[in-house]
């Protein structure tokens, strides 16, 4: 009769490679933290990340840890200001250098790595250590590379560097394992760019915290009680405001709304896009915009429920390239969601498919006021649309739910 122990033995090592991991609590960590905690009973897992320089950082977790039945591996690199890019490259670099050392160190023959693209350089380290020592890697693709470069405008489709990373991609993609994606444009887009390499696909979307975020009375959230905001309908945009987000389209409707009293925008993140954001408000006076610096995690249940509706967005040429994680908190804070992304985009779909908002083109300003004045005079509909944001979040967007198709998909 075999024992637990032996049972313990059997199972398959699975690693997962990220540069964040817990105690990070921006959104790529907490994913991966999540899904590897979940899948520690099914899985021998273990994690390779680095020290945190989000959220968290400034704190240094130890080198070796377990926790919750993972073991973690910090690699050593630089801690730089991220929002430099010189100094990102050079975090980028140092901790490449370290994870591929020891990749390369702990893979083991059959064992599986998982590795997520952010930074963009770390799936290649991965498949360079896990060809080396007999392992599989699969792709968990956050962001796709170079179309994001794209559509931030720091990169051209013709440019040199758009020529490499393609042939350095069909590389990549050719020696993987399998590819999951986040997002059903994403999928698509993966099939176009894996055409004649019989790449196995997987979409497994993320999800909502259910447990910690719940639709919470509009009479009593403190964040509408410390702005004053009563009777106005109240959109937030809260999340990163990096290259990636139109923030300029709903800057500009605020601009010719200014006068109105019926409607406040309330931005609360932090990016590279803030600084333009607060000079806008500055410069043009406007009454109707609230700019807040980022809250923790626990605190998202009090901001997320600070709206009448909330706002997701993506700059043109992001179809396929991105699926922003806040919305399915916004879900389950039972919030309709106004997006400004492509149609097609992942974004949409969730909204289409529940009947939970509008979705518009980015950068179409009067589109975007004639869909706010739209909704103004469909006020009475926006708890049904929440209602029905929060069931979709409970019925298809929970963590059992990713964990089970992880687990079919890894073993």
């Amino acid at each position: 009769m075999r024992t637990d122990a032996d049972k313990e033995t059997e199972k398959s090592r699975l690693w997962f490679i990220t540069e964040l991991y817990y105690p990070e609590e921006t959104s790529t960590g907490y994913y991966l933290t999540q899904t590897a905690e979940g899948l520690a009973s099914d899985f021998e897992v273990k994690v390779i990340c680095g020290q945190p320089t989000y959220s968290s950082r400034g704190l240094r977790a130890p080198k070796r840890e377990v926790r919750r039945n993972v073991e973690i591996f910090r690699a050593a690199g630089t801690t730089l200001d991220k929002n430099v890019i010189p100094l990102r490259i050079v975090n980028m670099l140092t901790l490449g250098v370290s994870v591929f050392w020891s990749a390369l160190r702990r893979f083991r023959h059959r064992d599986t790595a998982v590795v997520v693209t952010t930074p963009p350089s770390m799936p290649f380290v991965i498949a360079i250590a896990a060809l080396l020592r007999g392992a599989n890697y699969v792709l968990l693709i956050h962001d796709n590379y170079p179309e994001i470069l794209f559509a931030a405008g720091k990169s051209k489709e013709t440019s040199p560097i758009a020529t490499v990373l393609g042939f350095a991609n069909r590389w990549l993609y050719k020696n993987s394992a399998k590819i999951i994606v986040v997002g059903r444009d994403m999928e698509s887009l993966l099939k176009k760019k894996t055409e004649g390499l019989d790449i196995p696909i997987a979409f497994i979307p993320n999800w909502a915290e259910l447990e910690t975020v719940r639709p919470a009375p509009r009479d009593e959230n403190k964040l509408l009680r410390e702005l004053n905001l009563k009777n106005e309908l109240v959109f937030l945009y809260a999340g990163n405001m990096g290259y990636p987000n139109d923030i300029e389209t709903t800057v500009e409707a605020a601009k010719r709304l200014r006068d109105r009293r019926d409607v406040h925008f309330i931005f609360l993140g932090a990016g590279v896009k803030k600084s333009l954001l607060t000079a806008a408000v500055l410069e043009h006076s406007l009454p109707n915009v609230t700019v807040l610096d980022p809250r923790p995690r626990a605190e998202q249940i009090d901001f997320l429920n600070g709206c009448d509706v909330a706002l997701v967005s993506l700059v043109p040429k992001m179809l396929g390239v991105s699926m922003p994680s806040r919305t399915y908190n916004i879900l389950a804070a039972g919030k309709p969601i106004l997006a400004l992304v492509e149609p097609g985009s992942e974004v949409a779909h969730v909204i289409e498919d529940d009947n939970i908002g509008w979705h518009i083109e980015s950068g179409d300003v009067e589109k975007l006021i004639s869909t706010i004045d739209e909704i103004l005079l469909r006020r009475g509909e926006l708890k049904m649309m929440g209602d029905r944001a929060r069931t979709a979040a409970v019925t298809k967007y929970s963590l059992e739910t990713a964990l089970n198709r992880y687990r079919k998909e890894l073993q």
